[in-house]
């Protein structure tokens, strides 16, 4: 919707709120109001769902121990973010390698407004570093895909045919102890049309994973909407990244030979890689808020 539409649309509801009679119907009364401060939102430049809690999922990029270990350090990254911001993490599926490092990790930011703030960091990441995994001390690039979707509570805003999903059940490694872990209770729901996937294990039955998992499909689902929208408003190709690689990277984080991280969007850079790795994150987000 373009900016004059929306000014329209907000004028248009403001001169139903000054009728008399606009109360008469609590709820529609209330839907207005709801639309009304949704428009306001975008037109101040907040999504739909900026306010929400976010849901984040960190995939290792190709590359065995070194990527996975990098996919841990991101990790550790955004959750002193998260420490710092008196925010609380919630842990919803991890797939951990035996060093420690993990193939991907999906946690939940409870927090209003986490969403808003952490969307743009969806991408890639590339590190420059001397492999702590090689003999040799040799140069090694790693790569990790970060995807951040807004927290559905419900499903009902995005509607998902059954039809549409392949539901699997199995043994949890989530907390519930010995006898939960005997049954089958971890869910992965994959929508076929899009092939997007879901894992979850975090509660203590098959149902509360399945809604957990729907409710995230949700979030996944709106995201990729929201990318096919911003692709045809700006007649230009944005997509989630399919393949962890070089040259698609949103963000570098060398260690060596130099120290420095760089946004490869907004071009702010620092030293201080360290600070960066211990959650200090703000002039990035910051410069962020223009790229939505």
């Amino acid at each position: 919707m373009e900016k004059d539409e929306i000014q329209k649309k907000i004028a248009d509801l403001e001169t139903e709120m000054a009728q008399p009679d606009f109360w008469s119907n609590k709820d529609a009364a209330q839907e207005k109001i709801r639309e009304l401060n949704e428009l306001k939102d975008q037109l101040a430049g907040v999504g739909k769902y900026d306010k929400s809690e976010a849901v984040v999922t960190i995939f290792a990029g190709a590359g065995g121990d070194d990527a996975e270990d990098w996919a841990r350090m991101l990790f550790e990254m955004y959750r002193r973010w998260i420490e710092k911001q008196n925010y609380q993490l919630y842990l919803i599926h991890q797939n951990e390698n035996d060093q420690g490092g993990y193939r991907n990790i999906t946690f939940e930011i409870q927090a209003s407004g986490a969403y808003g703030r952490l969307k743009n960091e969806s991408g890639v990441h590339r590190l420059v570093r001397i492999s702590p995994f090689n003999a040799k001390s040799l140069r090694h690039t790693s790569f990790a895909l970060v995807e951040v979707i807004p927290k559905f509570n419900k499903t009902l805003e995005i509607k998902i045919p059954e039809d549409d999903l392949k539901i699997e059940f199995a043994r949890s490694s989530g907390p519930g102890g010995q006898n939960v872990n005997k049954r089958e209770t971890a869910v992965r729901i994959v929508h076929l049309p899009t092939n997007l996937a879901v894992h979850v294990d975090s509660e203590r039955s098959q149902i509360q994973n399945r809604e957990k998992a729907l409710a995230i499909l949700s979030g996944k689902l709106y995201k990729k909407l929201e990318e096919d929208r911003l692709k045809k408003e700006k007649g230009m190709y944005i997509s989630k990244t399919t393949e962890i690689e070089w040259g698609s990277q949103i963000r570098s984080y060398v260690l060596h030979p130099y120290k420095m991280v760089k946004d490869h969007r907004t071009e702010v850079e620092t030293s201080d890689v360290d600070g960066v790795l211990s959650g200090d994150l703000e002039d990035f987000l910051n410069a962020e808020k223009g790229l939505s």
